[in-house]
């Protein structure tokens, strides 16, 4: 009697961002709760309640292994990702990175929408630092990499013109799959200006005369393929 402590709202739950004590909590309720902090000259107490308890991320690690497949739905879109509840209180992020093997994604919302449900593999568990690192493409064929290994210098092929620029043009030779047609390897004579001599969704033939399997770049000639 006359010693009260205080249970922050940071501490009534492991999982529940919670607002206002009032949703978890009511005035006159019995609760058990553990002593965090004693000050004895500020005469403060600081107590828990979520310590009560266990941390769910205390048990990621049992529960979870890298390469597992997880089901979950969006929570949140940011910038550079989307965040995929794994579970109650524990959410994964699935960097924009890894939405994609092809797609030039600017935006995750051009891929999810908060709600959705979704599939993806765990790729990191950082328990420590409360972080799950998520994938969504790797669950995909990595059509790039079957692409470098099916094909190779010397092939020819026929695409179709998807963007010009002043130094060239990109080919898409399969969906997802572009390569660089430089505006030296347009044309036997000087092209200054691509634009004036192509058309984007215009086919062309191709030759591919060079292949870097590291930055997954595709070198492409027209006038090698004539």
């Amino acid at each position: 009697e006359g010693v009260e402590g205080l249970i922050h709202v940071s501490e009534m739950s492991w999982t529940k961002r919670v607002k206002h004590p009032s949703k978890i909590l009511n005035a006159g309720e019995w609760v058990e709760c553990v002593v965090l902090d004693i000050d004895q000259e500020g005469r403060r107490l600081s107590l828990g309640l979520k310590q009560t308890e266990p941390n769910p991320w205390d048990l990621i690690d049992t529960k979870y292994r890298v390469g597992d497949i997880i089901h979950g739905k969006v929570r949140n879109i940011t910038d550079f990702g989307a965040f995929v509840e794994v579970e109650e209180g524990v959410d994964g992020l699935v960097h924009i990175s890894d939405l994609s093997w092809t797609r030039r994604v600017k935006n995750p919302g051009e891929v999810l929408k908060k709600g959705d449900d979704v599939e993806a593999v765990i790729l990191k568990i950082d328990s420590d630092n409360q972080r799950l690192s998520l994938g969504i493409k790797q669950l995909q064929p990595n059509v790039l990499e079957d692409f470098f290994r099916s094909h190779g210098v010397g092939d020819i092929l026929t695409g179709k013109i998807v963007r010009l620029t002043e130094f060239g043009a990109f080919v898409e030779l399969f969906e997802g799959i572009e390569g660089l047609v430089h505006v030296s390897e347009m044309s036997q004579d000087r092209i200054e200006n691509p634009g004036d001599h192509f058309a984007v969704d215009q086919e062309a033939r191709v030759k591919i005369i060079k292949m870097d399997s590291v930055e997954k770049k595709i070198g492409l000639s027209i006038k090698a393929a004539l």
